[in-house]
C-alpha cells in the first residue's frame, strides 16, 4: 500500500484557498493557483483520512458508493477499488462475494491505467508525439440485484481524472437526441427552391461528448428504442476513436442487447464495435442483494383491497407534508418548454395517480425532472400490468429506473402484489399494436416474435422494477433518500 493518494476532480471549486475539518483528523488547509476554477490536485498523507475526504468531496457517484465510502473508506486508508471492497467485508458492511471481487480487481486494474489519462491535448506538443491507444472498458452484465452498479460506483468513486461521467443509460440518450435536435435547428436554412444538404449530427455530438468526458459510466444499458438502436454503432464508433473508455452494467449479455427489436439487423454492427472496445464481465452470484433481510422503513407498499387504505396513505401524505415549508396544491413542471401537471404536492413531496404518471404519454426526462424536484412520490392506483398495458408497464420501470437511480422515495397502492402486477398475458385484440402491425406491413405471426408486440423486453425488465423497488422499502435507502438535511446542488 503506498503511503499516500492522489485526488482530483473538483473543477467546480474556485475560491482561493479550501479548509477541511475532518472527524478525528487535523485541519487541512490548501492554497490552490488561479487555475483553481478548472479544478486542482493534491497529496494527502493517509492521516488526513482520504475515505472521509472522499466522501465529502466527490461528486458524481451514486449513494451507494458514497455509503460505501463512509461505512469503509477512512477505516481501510484504501487508494483503490479493491483495497477499499476489502476494507467495507473486513468491517462487515459488506459480505464477500468472489463474483463481485473478480469483477473488482479488473475495475482496480483500469482505475490504475486511467491515472493521468486524457483523450484531448494536453499541450501545444501533444501533436508532435504519438496518441496513446486508449485502454479497453468493460461491459459489466448479470442478474438484478448481484452488485454490478456498486462495483461500478466504487470504481467510478476512485478514477482519479475530473473529465468523468456517471449516468444512467436512459438519461444519456435523452442527452444525445437533445443535442441532435440542437444541432439540426442550428443548421442555416435553405434558400426556397435548392435541395437540402443531408447533414449527420452523430461525429459532431460524439466530438462534443468526448471533449466533456474521457470517461464513461453507464448504468442499466438496455436498447428498447428504434431510435437508440439505429444510431448506436456510429455514435459509439465515434466515441471509442475520440478515446472515450466506457464502462456499463446491464442486465443482458452484448448479444441479447435489443432481442427481437425492430429492424435488429441493423443494429447488430453495434454489438461487435461495444467488443472490439469493452471487455465483457459477467457479475452472476445468484444472489439478489436486495431481496436479503435488511430492517424495513415500516409499511410502504399497500393493497387497495386494504380497509381504508386511501384514509392511510392520506395520513401519511399529511404528516410528511407538515415538514415541508410549503402548502398542498397542484404542481406544474416545465420540461423542455411542455407543462407537466401534477395534481398535488407539497414541497418535495408528490402524491400521484398511476394514471398521472404512466398512462400519459410521458418519458425519461419528465421523469428525470419530477427526481429533481421531490424526494418522496407517492404512486397510487397501479392496475394489473398485462400486455393491453404494456406502453405502461414501460412507463412504469421508467419511472422506477429514475428513482432508484436518484434515491427518491415511494409510497405505492397497487391492486395486486409486487410480484404479480407484470403478468405475461391478457385479452389484447383491441390492442393498438394491431395498428401499428398493420401501419408496418407485419402479419400477425410475423409480428408475434418481436419484442415490441411480445412484453418479453418488459417482463425482462420488470424483474429489475421488483428487485429495486424490493430495496426500495428498507430503511436505509429511506433514511438515505432524505434531502432535508442536505444541501440542494
Amino acid at each position: 500500500m503506498p503511503n499516500s493518494c492522489w485526488f482530483q476532480d473538483f473543477p467546480n471549486v474556485t475560491s482561493r484557498s479550501v479548509e477541511f475539518k475532518m472527524a478525528a483528523c487535523v485541519p487541512l488547509r490548501v492554497k490552490m493557483s488561479s487555475s483553481a476554477s478548472a479544478g486542482f490536485r493534491f497529496l494527502l498523507k493517509q492521516k488526513y483520512c482520504p475515505g472521509q475526504l472522499l466522501t465529502s468531496l466527490r461528486r458524481g457517484s451514486s449513494v451507494n458508493a458514497r455509503q460505501a465510502e463512509e461505512d469503509g473508506g477512512a477505516a481501510s486508508g484504501s487508494c483503490g477499488p479493491l483495497d477499499h471492497y476489502g476494507g467495507l467485508i473486513r468491517d462487515g458492511a459488506l459480505r464477500e462475494d468472489e463474483h463481485q471481487k473478480a469483477v473488482l480487481q479488473n475495475l482496480d486494474r483500469l482505475h490504475r491505467t486511467l491515472r493521468g489519462y486524457s483523450n484531448t491535448p494536453t499541450s501545444i506538443f501533444s501533436k508532435f508525439f504519438t496518441k496513446p491507444k486508449p485502454p479497453k472498458g468493460f461491459y459489466i452484465y448479470g442478474d438484478v440485484g448481484t452488485g454490478k452498479t456498486m462495483v461500478m460506483d466504487l470504481f467510478y468513486s476512485y478514477v482519479e481524472t475530473e473529465k468523468k461521467k456517471r449516468v444512467h443509460f436512459h438519461g444519456f440518450m435523452l442527452d444525445v437526441h437533445k443535442r441532435i435536435h440542437r444541432l439540426k435547428q442550428n443548421l442555416p436554412k435553405r434558400k426556397a427552391g435548392k435541395m437540402a444538404k443531408s447533414y449527420d449530427p452523430i461525429a459532431p455530438v460524439a466530438e462534443e461528448i468526448s471533449e466533456e468526458a474521457c470517461l464513461l459510466c453507464f448504468d442499466e444499458f438496455q436498447v428498447t428504442d428504434i431510435a437508440d438502436a439505429m444510431i448506436l454503432k456510429q455514435l459509439f464508433e465515434n466515441l471509442f476513436l475520440k478515446g472515450v473508455v466506457v464502462v456499463a452494467t446491464s442486465n443482458r449479455p452484448p448479444e441479447d442487447l435489443y432481442k427481437n427489436g425492430l429492424q435488429r439487423v441493423n443494429f447488430v454492427p453495434f454489438i461487435a464495435v461495444l467488443q472490439k472496445y469493452c471487455q465483457t464481465l459477467r457479475l452472476d452470484s445468484g444472489i439478489d442483494y436486495r431481496r436479503q433481510n435488511r430492517p424495513s422503513a415500516g409499511k410502504l407498499y399497500f393493497l387497495s383491497s386494504e380497509p381504508d387504505v386511501e384514509a392511510t396513505l392520506d395520513k401519511m401524505f399529511d404528516e410528511l407534508a407538515f415538514k415541508q415549508n410549503d402548502i398542498t396544491r397542484p404542481r406544474v413542471m416545465n420540461v423542455h418548454n411542455r407543462k407537466v401537471r401534477l395534481n398535488k404536492a407539497c414541497g418535495t413531496i408528490a402524491d400521484c395517480a398511476f394514471e398521472e404518471l404512466c398512462d400519459r404519454p410521458l418519458g425519461a426526462s419528465d421523469y428525470l425532472e419530477i427526481c429533481r424536484l421531490f424526494d418522496t412520490v407517492f404512486i397510487r392506483h397501479i392496475p394489473l400490468l398485462t400486455l393491453n398495458k404494456k406502453s405502461q408497464a414501460r412507463r412504469l420501470i421508467t419511472l422506477v429506473d429514475a428513482l432508484y437511480d436518484h434515491k427518491v422515495r415511494v409510497v405505492i397502492l397497487a391492486d395486486h402484489p409486487l410480484e404479480d402486477v407484470f403478468v405475461h398475458g391478457g385479452d389484447h385484440s383491441h390492442d393498438e399494436s394491431h395498428v401499428l402491425m398493420d401501419d408496418l406491413g407485419l402479419r400477425r405471426e410475423e409480428a408475434s416474435s418481436l419484442s415490441i408486440f411480445s412484453g418479453e423486453e418488459e417482463m425482462f425488465a420488470f424483474q429489475r422494477t421488483v428487485s429495486r423497488l424490493t430495496e426500495m422499502q428498507t430503511e436505509e435507502y429511506w433514511l438515505q433518500g432524505d434531502r432535508s438535511s442536505k444541501p440542494q446542488q
